[in-house]
Order: structure tokens, then sequence, then C-alpha cells
């Protein structure tokens, strides 16, 4: 399941987030790349450690945990926290799949890379290339997002950022491990909450409507891991 989670920042958040992004200290994205990536990866990116990137990550973070949306479809139970990616100057990363398994760094819990998520930070108009590529059963979806919003997509699809030839690409990108790990039974959950809460506003006094609750509840019980 590919999802497209609009507005997680305001405009005027966002345009207060480039100014600081702008005004960041980069390094060679290489860094939090493993051996295969590395080869296909041409980016910059902040450090882990640094101050404005937790800020922005927890800010982030508590956004998404507040967003029904994400909730639903992700069914969060580990994030790794989020990374800051810069693409210009002919920037790139290749095909590539995601690590199965992330260590979070300067601890010892590991993240199991159910979902990847990459929030905007730069307007569509602002750079010309860098989509991101994803190959799914329906074959590519080449994405550019408005700045503040997010797409969430399975971490086991092939993907790609292309070149940068204009502009600069800024944007964050983590790493969810799910409650569900298997993207059918999530996509499932996510189509049937929806119908829950639909029904919840149009006819909220149905009897159905606590059968097919229980129903969604037996089968989170039935695939969920904690």
């Amino acid at each position: 399941m590919l999802l497209h989670i609009p507005g997680v920042f305001s405009r005027d958040e966002v345009r207060r987030i480039r100014q600081a992004l702008e005004q960041a200290q980069w390094l060679d994205g290489k860094v939090t790349a493993g051996y295969q990536s590395a080869r296909t990866k041409h980016n910059l990116q902040l450090a882990e450690d640094d101050p404005l990137a937790r800020e922005i990550a927890s800010a982030m973070l508590e956004r998404l945990w507040q967003n029904p949306q994400f909730m639903s479809a992700a069914l969060p139970h580990k994030v790794y926290p989020p990374l800051f990616n810069c693409y210009t100057d002919g920037g790139t990363f290749g095909f590539h799949i995601d690590n199965a398994v992330r260590q979070v760094r300067g601890s010892a819990e590991r993240v199991r890379t159910d979902l990847s998520s990459t929030l905007f930070f730069s307007d569509p108009d602002e750079y010309d290339g860098g989509e991101l590529v994803i190959q799914d059963t329906y074959g590519s979806q080449r994405l550019k997002l408005p700045a503040g919003d997010l797409v969430l997509y399975p971490a086991t699809s092939i993907h790609q950022v292309t070149p940068v030839s204009r502009g600069a690409r800024y944007a964050s990108f983590f790493w969810t491990q799910s409650l569900v790990r298997e993207d059918s039974q999530r996509s499932l959950l996510y189509e049937m909450d929806q119908a829950i809460q639909s029904l919840s506003r149009d006819v909220p006094d149905h009897p159905a409507l606590v059968q097919l609750t229980g129903n969604y509840h037996n089968l989170l019980r039935r695939w969920g891991e904690v």
C-alpha cells in the first residue's frame, strides 16, 4: 500500500524548517548507507545527532502520532529516528531496497523496517528531477509531493530518487516497524478502519458497527506482534 498523507506541517512551518535546513551543516549521505546502497547514493545528509535534525524529527513524530491516517495505515510499534537529506547538483540515489533491520545510533534497539516514509520540505516547482520512483505490483509510481506532505510505502519496494538537475530537494525519511508485519494484512486493516470511521460519521447508531469494530480488533489481535 502506498499512501499520500497531506499537510503534516503547515506552509509557515515548512518555510521556517526550510530556512533552518538551508543553513545546516550537511555531510556525505553515504554515512548511513549499506555497502550496496553506497555505490548508488549521491546526496547530502544531516548527522544523526545534529540538534536541528533531532528538533525537527521530534516535532514531526509528534504530529504523526496525532495523525489518524498515519496511525491507521502504519500501526507503528517502533520508529527509526527520522533522518534528513538534500539532493542538489545532480544528486541521486539509484534503485535499491532499504536494509531490513536498522540499529538506532547509540542504542541497542533494533527496528525492523516494514514501512518507509518520506516527508518533503521542497515544493515540486523548486527543483527539476528528484522524483521518488517506487516500483510496486501496479508498476512504477513517480512522486513529487508538495512541501509538508508525506508518502508512506512498504520498505520491501525497490525505489530510487532521480537526479536533481536544478534547485535543491530537501526531505526527511524514516522507517517504521509495524505491529503488523505483512503489507497485505496492514492494507486490509487500514481499509476496514476507514470504513468503520466513515460509518461512524454517517450512521453512528447502526448495530453492525459493533460487530465490524470487533472484527477489526480480532484481526489485529491475530496478526499483531508486540
